[in-house]
């Protein structure tokens, strides 16, 4: 089930074995699996996603950079 949420702050994501990126302060969706979860968001015209493991997402939350709606 997809769900929405606000990132606000600096949620990082690594780019296959590259650097890290972040993802923008907006809204994403979400797709929460057993051990990862993937987000999806727009940035203008570019739609991105990437998948972060469940640990990392429970992390963001709890800091308050991940606000589920």
């Amino acid at each position: 089930m997809t769900q929405q949420a606000t990132i606000r702050g600096d949620v990082e994501f690594r780019a296959g074995d590259g650097m890290k990126l972040e993802i923008p302060d907006g809204p994403v969706e979400i797709e929460v699996a057993a051990d990862s979860v993937m987000l999806s968001w727009h940035e203008g015209a570019d739609a991105s996603s990437t998948a972060i493991t469940r640990d990392e997402f429970d992390r963001y939350v709890r800091e308050g950079k991940i606000r589920l709606r």
